[in-house]
Formats: structure tokens, C-alpha cells, sequence
């Protein structure tokens, strides 16, 4: 075979390896009823994806508040077998210092944990009515001027959870 021969031989190759790459690119092209069966499963796939997703993100939330409360009590269960031992103590001794001490010991281990927990207390007093922290009970005149529309006295205090109102803190207004 001359080099002439062997090029032509290519060029023929050539031609009908184009040729069948373009009956294949035609029979590629699906029909109409064929996009509309592909699109209608991509999409019923698609929908049940989402529907799992949603499922499970309802579970793992769900999961998430039971547990986030079984951690606290978790650090709360030592706490009340202070109290319940302060209890026994109290019915076995007469000493009212001491009691008051255990008691003091239990009471500031409770707020400790609580604070640890990101429980804030705020403080309302001589500072001016925000009712995004205080709810007012009740009014009264002020004792002196600088303490008008300012708060007199906290009847229960305000707490706060990582920057969150937990409960308004119950106050007096000076009018």
C-alpha cells in the first residue's frame, strides 16, 4: 500500500466514522413523550427527596428539644439531692445557723449551674421602663424627680437566656 493509498484509506475511515456520529446524534434526540417521562421522574424523584429531608429534619428536631432537656436535668439532679439531704438535716438538727449555711451552699450552686446553663439575671432598678425587659404591675409617685418614669422597686426579677428574654422582670414605675 503506497502512503497515497493508506491516506486515502483514512479520509474514508474518516468520512464514515462522521457519518455514524451523526445518525447516532439523530437517534439520540428523544421524542416528546420521552422528555415528559424523564422530567415526571426527575421530579417525583426529586419531590420524595425533599419529603425525606423534611421528615428527618422534623425527628432530628424533635430529638434535639428532648435532649436539651434531659442535659439540664441532668445538672440539676445534684442539686436536689442537696436539697433533699438540707430537708433531712433540718429534721435532725436544731442549729439554725448551720441549716441557713447548707441552705446558702445549695442556693448558690443552683444559681451557679444556672448561670452556667447562660441564664442571666438583669437588673431593673433606677433604670428607665423598657418594656422589651420589664413588665409594668403598677405606678406610683416618684419619691424623688430624677426617678420619674424610671423603676422604683422589682417585684419578681428579669431573666435573660443567651440574649433572650426568659422572663420580664415585674416592676414598680415612679409617675
Amino acid at each position: 500500500m503506497t502512503k497515497e493509498e493508506s491516506k486515502s484509506q483514512e479520509e474514508l475511515e474518516d468520512i464514515k466514522s462522521q457519518e455514524r456520529e451523526e445518525q447516532s446524534e439523530e437517534k439520540v434526540e428523544p421524542t416528546a413523550e420521552e422528555k415528559i417521562k424523564e422530567l415526571n421522574d426527575k421530579y417525583l424523584r426529586l419531590y420524595s427527596e425533599f419529603d425525606n429531608y423534611r421528615r428527618r429534619t422534623a425527628k432530628e428536631r424533635l430529638d434535639l428539644l428532648k435532649n436539651a432537656s434531659e442535659e439540664i436535668m441532668q445538672d440539676l439532679l445534684p442539686i436536689l439531692d442537696d436539697f433533699e439531704r438540707a430537708a433531712k438535716a433540718m429534721s435532725e438538727s436544731d442549729d439554725i445557723k448551720s441549716i441557713r449555711e447548707g441552705l446558702d451552699l445549695v442556693h448558690h450552686k443552683f444559681k451557679n449551674t444556672l448561670e452556667n446553663k447562660g441564664l442571666k439575671k438583669f437588673k431593673a432598678v433606677g433604670k428607665s421602663f423598657d418594656p422589651d425587659f420589664h413588665e409594668a404591675v403598677t405606678k406610683i409617685p416618684a419619691p424623688k424627680k430624677k426617678l420619674k418614669g424610671k423603676i422604683v422597686d422589682v417585684i419578681e426579677e428579669g431573666y435573660m437566656i443567651n440574649d433572650k428574654v426568659l422572663r420580664y422582670a415585674k416592676v414598680v414605675v415612679g409617675e
